[in-house]
């Protein structure tokens, strides 16, 4: 419970994106509807794959597009890792997230 209330928190702090506590499994789905239409130089992020690119491309962070799962306004991450490996992927999102203007 400790990896998934920590992952849920900082999702939740950063600017654009909320998460809900999910009821089971090790995945958390963070909205990130907020991050949609900023760009990054000349991209623009309209969908859930172009985030996933872009966290792979500026954060070295691998996250799921939602929309294999049916929707576009949500990733998918799992918290079946170190809390070490968790604080360090969420650092690496939160200062990614935060070049999207």
């Amino acid at each position: 419970m400790k990896r998934r209330n920590y992952i849920v928190d900082r999702f939740n702090s950063i600017e654009g994106i909320s998460c809900q506590k999910p009821q089971g499994a090790f995945y958390v789905f963070p909205n990130i509807s907020g991050l949609l239409g900023k760009c990054f130089g000349n991209k623009q992020i309209n969908n859930s794959v172009d985030l996933a690119d872009y966290f792979l491309d500026a954060a070295k962070v691998a996250v799921v597009p939602d929309i294999a799962f049916g929707t576009d306004a949500y990733i998918r991450l799992s918290y079946a890792t170190s809390l070490d490996s968790i604080k360090k992927g969420l650092d690496r999102i939160e200062e990614a997230a935060a070049g999207l203007k």
